[in-house]
């Protein structure tokens, strides 16, 4: 399948040059893209495609290969925008293309294959993600991507970049936390009172069926009239708009999710464990606190992970009711038609929450062995 895709890819343009950033433009090939050297390159990553789908390759080295398609790909894209663009023309832009996108995807989904079938132990894929993040980061840092049309329009809004990626951690964060210290106690109560379960769970699964955007709609008229009407409100900072309605839609989203898992991890322990606990003499709470939590720990942050990488897609929606994040620049370009000033919300969004969401499996499949060691003893 990545072969196929990566096959596509190179068949399709590598690059859109644009005169300006509102235009659709002009799609180029990788071979045209980069100048001389551009059919060379194209001959290159096609017989790493190829490679790649060979049985008789081994995995460490489709790993390799996987890993320097994503690389190579992205200096391509580099040096694309440095060939294309006249010199001193600040209006032009050169933008990713379909076939880049295909290209990324292909040699990304070649080194998760490989990764799959490693087999790896738990710390070198720590090891793997963490020159993951600074590999990218250093092309980034770089400079090598500046003249591609979304870091142009980073430069312009940096100051604004950052401010509004610290909302958006802001708003990803601060639900979850909030959810864990209201939904934690809701679950260690449903489970020791179980006739309480159909009940609470109900309600949360009530309020997870109602639309996303309908939600955040619903809190600009409840919070408006609280601002209105309560004294003191607004100067705690509540209001119809901006980021307070958005931490408390995304906090509902996140309840049901820990609720649940916590409910399921506590109901998961073997019998015997607790059984041997209350045998030594210790207290319910002791139990809950030294026994049942520990073992549960592993689905309760699986409950942590689907609500974090939830709420980092989710949060972009507060930007259409003044929450800020990354929603900021996607509503932005949506309005403007410009789909660089899109990607330059868009493509944060989903590297933090491919990051968040990897780094948590991880932190899972840290904490299994602990679990089982603990239930054996």
């Amino acid at each position: 399948m990545f072969a196929l895709i990566g096959v596509a890819g190179l068949a399709l343009p590598l690059v859109q040059f644009k005169a300006n950033r509102i235009v659709l433009g002009e799609g180029v090939l990788l071979g045209a893209a980069i100048g001389p050297l551009g059919w060379g390159a194209m001959a290159l990553l096609a017989l790493a495609l190829i490679a790649g789908i060979s049985g008789r390759l081994p995995m460490t080295l489709r790993l390799a290969l996987g890993a320097g398609g994503v690389v190579a790909v992205l200096l391509a894209l580099g040096a694309a925008a440095r060939f294309l663009t006249p010199e001193g023309n600040t209006m032009a832009r050169v933008a990713p293309a379909a076939g880049f996108w295909l290209l990324l995807l292909a040699f990304a989904l070649m080194a998760t294959d490989a990764l799959s079938r490693l087999r790896l132990t738990l710390a070198r894929r720590w090891l793997l993600l963490a020159a993951a993040i600074v590999v990218i980061g250093g092309v980034l840092w770089s400079g090598w991507l500046d003249g591609v049309s979304v870091m142009r329009e980073y430069e312009a809004r940096k100051d604004l970049f950052w401010r509004e990626a610290g909302r958006h951690l802001v708003l990803a964060f601060g639900s979850l936390g909030g959810a864990l210290l209201v939904g934690l106690p809701i679950g260690t109560g449903i489970y020791l009172l179980p006739r309480l379960r159909r009940a609470v769970l109900g309600v949360l699964n009530i309020l997870q069926t109602i639309p996303s955007l309908a939600l955040f709609g619903i809190m600009i008229p409840i919070f408006g009239w609280i601002a209105a009407n309560l004294p003191g409100a607004a100067e705690l900072g509540i209001a119809g708009i901006g980021i307070f309605p958005a931490l408390v839609a995304l906090f509902l989203y996140s309840l049901l999710p820990v609720v649940s898992n916590t409910l399921v991890g506590l109901r998961g322990v073997p019998a015997a464990a607790r059984d041997a606990a209350y045998g030594l003499g210790m207290t319910e709470g002791q139990v809950l606190r030294g026994v049942l939590f520990p073992l549960a720990l592993p689905v309760i942050l699986t409950a942590v992970r689907i609500v974090l990488v939830q709420n980092i897609g989710l949060a972009v929606i507060a930007g259409l009711i003044g929450g800020g994040g990354f929603g900021t620049f996607v509503f932005q370009g949506l309005n403007q038609t410009a789909m660089d000033l899109v990607l330059l919300g868009a493509l944060p969004t989903i590297a933090l929450a491919l990051v968040a969401g990897i780094a948590l499996d991880l932190l899972v499949e840290t904490l299994e062995p602990a679990r089982t060691e603990r239930t054996d003893a």
